[in-house]
């Protein structure tokens, strides 16, 4: 079987009984490239293309990201009512469920305030498209 398939091991080590991939395999050729380096340069410098901020990219980020806060937030909120009925049914261990509920608690407050956060992330990145675009808001109250 080990003759019959090749097997890559850790980091792709090769067998010494294997070809080692050569400057041929891979189409180099020693005199490629020219001696003097003012030939591969060009006489104007090129700058970059100037990318635009994409607000809808980021405007699903945070909504996705406040799904995912809302997501946890139920998810604790639902494991701090779960201990909270295990305290009550388990009076031998009854402390430690109290406890456990005070944590999914606090993790449900923290989810909530990021859910918060991002809906707000998500509201200024919509606002920034818009005015972005030429459309202007006009707060008066």
């Amino acid at each position: 079987m080990a003759e019959e398939k090749h097997r890559h091991h850790l980091f792709h080590h090769h067998n010494k009984d294997e070809e080692t991939p050569t400057e041929a395999t891979f189409g180099y050729q020693s005199n490629q490239f020219s001696e003097t380096t003012a030939d591969a340069y060009p006489s104007e410098v090129v700058p970059p293309p100037v990318h635009e901020h994409d607000y809808k990219k980021e405007e699903k980020h945070h909504k996705r990201h406040e799904h995912l806060g809302e997501l946890g937030t139920a998810a604790a909120g639902a494991y701090a009512l779960y201990e909270k009925h295990e305290a009550k049914k388990d009076p031998e261990h009854a402390h430690r469920h109290k406890i456990e509920e005070e944590i999914a608690a606090a993790a449900a407050v923290g989810a909530g305030g990021y859910a918060f956060h991002e809906h707000h992330e998500k509201k200024e990145a919509k606002e920034e498209e818009e005015e972005a675009h030429g459309k202007k808001h006009h707060h008066l109250f």
